[in-house]
């Protein structure tokens, strides 16, 4: 079930549906505590202190419920209710060097500007530098717009509960909001509420991809065809072809430049490598093709911009377009039963627009539906923080996987071709939201999982590690 972005006023009427049932406020404290509590443990060691900022609401009380419920640190307790007295207990808290602080000061019931007490407190832990694992909201954020009440705590994870708010999301709270995380399992009845924008969680994506029949063989799941790579940027035909792979395809075939064939075809072993001539005719049972990463040598010929503005509005298999490739097309329909895919970063999202990488990022939204509508009602996954999959109408899924370590050459080229390898199969297409949202998780998780080893080589560790979170 879509888990939806929501405002204030919505979370307090699901608050109410939860309350009508009997469920007490006391009951979904104490569950909010515990999964902070596991999740303050998770970003600490053993015998670590944490320091729990808590205020006079509900978030104060959560955090006392978390407190409670830690095991293996030292919970260090500080009430905050006088800011005009509080400010030296808070000095004497930090000067111990907690390892984490837990912020429970103000939650999204604030409605007014703060103090300049208060603001100097918030100040104060913010000059910490101290990770601070926020809950619901950053203390001082707007959580229905994104702007401060005049300061707001600067959150290494925000660890929202039942859904996100839309302030979380807005361009002006990224730095304040930091990795914005969901305790969706805490006792409130199941979201009544639907909404344009809509949280992916690990959950989404049990039972999927569906098991394959036991009798199964590599014709049964696809053949997907790659056209990529040119001098200089041969690297970026590899790791798409890999991340097609990682997909498990029955057949993965690369179409790569003459000039890169030979540095393509060596470090590649179970795809089958050939070089792109303007004659060529893909393989009979081309199930998805990708076109793009790697293609941004002056010599890319005319021949190929038309191939792919053919395939764009002819091809009868799924088609993904990423890269430079993004730039051969015309925009204009196809059919409305085929399948395409764009997947642009916002400069690229900005180039097809026509406008500025900042106007795209202001509005990450309007411009994916912008581009779904130029290019036919095409499916656009744009890629950033909180990577957008949807098209002109419909629902709009937000990624909350990944890390800035995804900020690397080639590791685009490795999602467009996971991509376009789980779209060549045919048990896939069925469902091709789903498909192109699992890949976007799968590539920002299998970041996360390498983010915590020690041994991370970047974008090549990460074309083993997709595919593998389940």
């Amino acid at each position: 079930m879509p888990n939806p972005v929501i405002s204030t006023a919505q979370m307090r009427e699901w608050e109410r549906a939860t309350w009508a049932t009997g469920q007490t406020e006391a009951e979904v404290i104490r569950r909010v505590g515990k999964r902070v509590a596991r999740r303050a443990r998770k970003l600490t060691r053993a015998g670590d202190t944490i320091l729990f900022l808590v205020g006079k609401g509900h978030n104060g009380d959560d955090a006392r419920a978390a407190a409670k419920a830690l095991d293996g640190r030292k919970a260090e307790v500080l009430e905050m209710f006088l800011p005009d007295t509080d400010l030296l207990p808070l000095q004497s808290a930090l000067s111990e060097k907690p390892a984490l602080i837990v912020d429970g000061l103000f939650g999204i019931g604030l409605n007014r500007p703060l103090s300049e007490a208060w603001q100097k407190i918030i100040f104060t832990i913010n000059a910490a530098k101290t990770p601070v694992l926020a809950i619901d909201v950053p203390s001082g954020l707007n959580a229905d717009t994104g702007e401060t009440f005049g300061a707001a705590i600067e959150a290494t994870i925000t660890f929202t509960i039942g859904a996100p708010k839309t302030g979380l999301l807005a361009p002006v709270a990224r730095p304040l909001v930091g990795r914005l995380e969901v305790a969706e399992d805490v006792g409130l009845v199941p979201c009544p509420l639907a909404s344009e924008l809509n949280w992916t969680l690990p959950e989404d994506f049990k039972h999927f991809p569906p098991s394959r029949n036991v009798a199964g063989n590599k014709g049964d799941f696809g053949h997907v065809v790659i056209i990529a790579g040119s001098f200089g940027y041969h690297g970026a035909a590899i790791l798409a072809t890999r991340g097609a792979q990682r997909a498990q395809p029955g057949l993965a075939t690369i179409f790569t430049q003459e000039n890169v064939f030979g540095p393509v075809a060596a470090q590649l072993q179970s795809a089958m490598v050939n070089i792109w001539k303007p004659a060529m005719k893909l393989p009979e049972k081309t199930s998805a093709a990708l076109i793009g990463p790697g293609l941004a040598a002056p010599e890319i010929s005319a021949e190929l911009k038309n191939f792919t503005q053919k395939l764009w509005h002819e091809a009868l298999f799924p088609l993904v377009v990423d890269a430079s490739a993004l730039d051969f097309l015309d925009g204009g329909s196809f059919p409305e039963n085929f399948v395409r895919v764009l997947t642009p970063h916002p400069g690229e999202a900005a180039r097809l627009l026509k406008t500025t990488a900042a106007n795209v990022q202001a509005n990450r939204v309007a411009a994916l539906r912008e581009l779904s509508k130029k290019f036919g009602n095409c499916w656009v996954v744009l890629k950033g923080h909180e990577t957008l999959v949807g098209r002109s109408e419909g629902n709009i899924f937000v990624n909350g996987s990944g890390n800035p370590q995804l900020a690397q050459g080639g590791s685009g080229d490795l999602l467009s071709g996971f991509i376009a390898g789980l779209l060549a199969q045919p048990a896939l297409q069925a469902d091709v939201e789903k498909a192109l949202r699992y890949a976007v998780w799968q590539h920002g998780t299998a970041a996360d999982k390498l983010s915590l080893t020690r041994d991370n080589r970047g974008v090549e560790d990460l074309a083993v590690e997709i595919g593998n979170a389940r």
